[in-house]
């Protein structure tokens, strides 16, 4: 899931980014801040780097079988082309 740290650490940020009139309800601006992130960032369709690291490597196997199926195919197609000699005009 998603590091709860960093949202912190950004609502933190932003409500010092507050103008010094408005201070005093920096403790709330903050709280609501994390709870947009959190609610924002939920709605997201999001993989964890594991996830993401899992997929990657299945996508890597795929595309090695896949480079050897045409390197076969290849072959076969070269194989079949040299057994088709066309008949000689006498």
């Amino acid at each position: 899931m998603i590091d709860l740290t960093h949202i912190d650490d950004l609502a933190r940020r932003l409500s010092s980014l507050v103008p010094p009139s408005m201070r005093e309800g920096r403790e709330e601006l903050q709280q609501n801040f994390k709870a947009v992130l959190q609610s924002g960032l939920a709605r997201l369709d999001l993989v964890t780097r594991e996830e993401f690291d899992v997929q990657r490597a299945v996508l890597l196997r795929t595309r090695e079988k896949l480079d050897a199926l045409e390197g076969q195919v290849a072959q076969l197609e070269g194989e079949l082309a040299g057994a088709r000699v066309p008949p000689q005009a006498n």
